[in-house]
């Protein structure tokens, strides 16, 4: 049995680690992200199209698209029926989700630094302001109920397309899909 003393998890990098090895994230499941970028990352494109759509389609995920999103500078929405997946604030939006799914495939995932931006993407969304271009913006708060169905809905479009890649082996499938299952979890 490992001890751990519960307020050593206050320190990132040993959080980050007690993560890791709990969830089992090793060197192995890195290598199987970074092979998988050829497969995830022509899918970006189709996977945030879906992820929109999916977002645009229930009031209550597409009403935090209607104010000004931070960063974005031009025409906004001032109502839902305003919004489209052609919207300019929407196409901006998608931007973002589409460097974070290549950076998943990518990213070093042996720098702390890594880890700071997962954790900040993830803070953000709780109504702190995760990233310092934040800080004088109103919180940003999304409910856990929408984050953990739409990952589960992001995550069954990459199994899909992983399972049915007509190049792939099983044995390649099954260690991308543990490790992607395993980021999406970290």
């Amino acid at each position: 049995m490992q001890i751990i003393n519960e307020a050593s998890l206050e320190d990132f990098p040993t959080r980050v680690q007690y993560l890791k090895d709990f969830i089992g994230f090793t060197a192995e499941d890195v290598a199987a992200l970074h092979a998988a970028k050829p497969v995830v990352a022509p899918l970006v494109p189709t996977i945030v199209d879906m992820v929109y759509e999916k977002l645009l389609s229930f009031s209550v995920t597409a009403k935090a698209f209607v104010p000004r999103q931070t960063g974005y500078q031009g025409a906004i929405p001032t109502k839902l029926s305003d919004l489209s997946a052609d919207h300019p604030q929407i196409k901006f939006r998608k931007d973002f989700l589409a460097r974070y799914l290549v950076k998943l495939v990518t990213m070093d995932y042996d720098k702390i630094a890594s880890w700071e931006y997962l954790d900040k993407v993830g803070l953000m969304h709780t109504g702190h302001m995760g990233f310092a271009h934040r800080e004088s913006k109103p919180p940003l708060r999304v409910e856990y109920i929408h984050c953990a169905i739409l990952l589960g809905y992001v995550e069954d479009i990459v199994v899909n397309a992983v399972l049915t890649h007509p190049d792939l082996d099983n044995e390649t499938k099954t260690v991308v899909l543990r490790a992607l299952n395993k980021v999406r979890d970290l």
